[in-house]
């Protein structure tokens, strides 16, 4: 899985946890049945990032490829896949994969998609600040709390909530605006927030932006406590949440269908291949290669 900073090896559980903090999208991949020959073992688990690479163990050339191909499409649609491969399983939830290979091995492996967990952004400092970190953090969320208008690392699926209590209202709203934030509350009064949407107004912020903020932050629970308001604007930011699957940008791998046993190949990594009547052609292991360069016609025939 790597290695810390020791040298030692770092475990599965305490590479899972870095990249969770750091706001990673990634999938798990976990071997949960075998049948021999296999170089998989139950219990093998692997990280599959983004771009294709894979940390950890989950079989040989023939299983990798097809496992990181369903690993990305996880992370596209948000789905965990149970794959199973080199046996033909009939459950209405699994997606077979087909293998020709030499080993005649198969095995079961369940791919998780980990998606980045919602990163919240507040400016100010209230009892109510404070309680809405303590709410956030407690469903796991990644909390960063500023009592200055600096914003760092917000992405079109961050939520940012200002909530400076007059202060410096109109700058830090101005400073969150020009954060592609998903999402923009203003903990302010009806005629608060109306003379700061007209401060930004002159400052040249545009009408459809400003539309686009929050304010009151929260849902309208009625009259409450200022550390209530944590919890309706919780609320609000939890149901918009819901609204839009998170968008991770994944590798658009080139594929390639070895002619010999038919597996899916990842051309940028595949170590073996031939040339024959003007193509390339593309091999899982090295045994079909060899098959294929003995009497090629026999595997293009069809």
């Amino acid at each position: 899985m790597g290695s810390d900073a020791k040298g030692g090896a770092v475990s599965h559980f305490q590479r899972v946890a870095e990249l969770r903090a750091e706001g990673a999208a990634f999938a798990i991949a976990v071997v949960t049945w075998r049948r021999g020959p296999s170089s998989g073992r139950p219990g093998a688990k692997a990280i599959v990032h983004p771009d294709g690479t894979v940390e950890g163990w989950l079989g040989g050339a023939c299983a990798q490829p097809s496992v990181v191909a369903a690993a990305l499409s996880s992370l596209v649609d948000g789905q965990p896949r149970l794959l199973v491969l080199g046996e033909h399983d009939l459950r209405a939830e699994v997606t077979n994969i087909a293998m020709a290979c030499s080993s005649e091995g198969a095995m079961e492996v369940f791919v998780e998609p980990q998606l980045p967990t919602p990163d919240l952004h507040l400016i100010g400092s209230s009892p109510m600040v404070e309680a809405l970190g303590r709410l956030a953090r407690a469903l796991d969320w990644r909390v960063s709390i500023s009592d200055d208008v600096s914003l760092e690392n917000v992405s079109p699926d961050s939520f940012v909530v200002v909530a400076t209590q007059g202060h410096y209202d109109e700058p830090a709203l101005e400073a969150a605006l020009a954060t592609p934030a998903r999402y923009v509350g203003l903990v302010a009064s009806s005629k608060r927030a109306s003379a700061v949407m007209d401060w930004l107004r002159e400052r040249g912020v545009s009408d459809d932006r400003l539309a686009t903020v929050h304010s009151p932050a929260g849902l309208d629970l009625g009259s409450i406590e200022h550390e209530e308001m944590a919890v309706a604007i919780l609320a609000e930011i939890v149901s918009i949440k819901g609204m839009r699957h998170t968008q991770v940008e994944v590798a658009k791998l080139e594929e390639a269908i070895d002619p010999v046993c038919g597996m899916t190949v990842d051309v940028a990594t595949a170590r073996f291949s031939s040339e024959h009547g003007g193509k390339t052609y593309y091999f899982c292991a090295h045994g079909c290669k060899t098959d294929f360069d003995d009497d090629p016609e026999s595997f293009l025939a069809s």
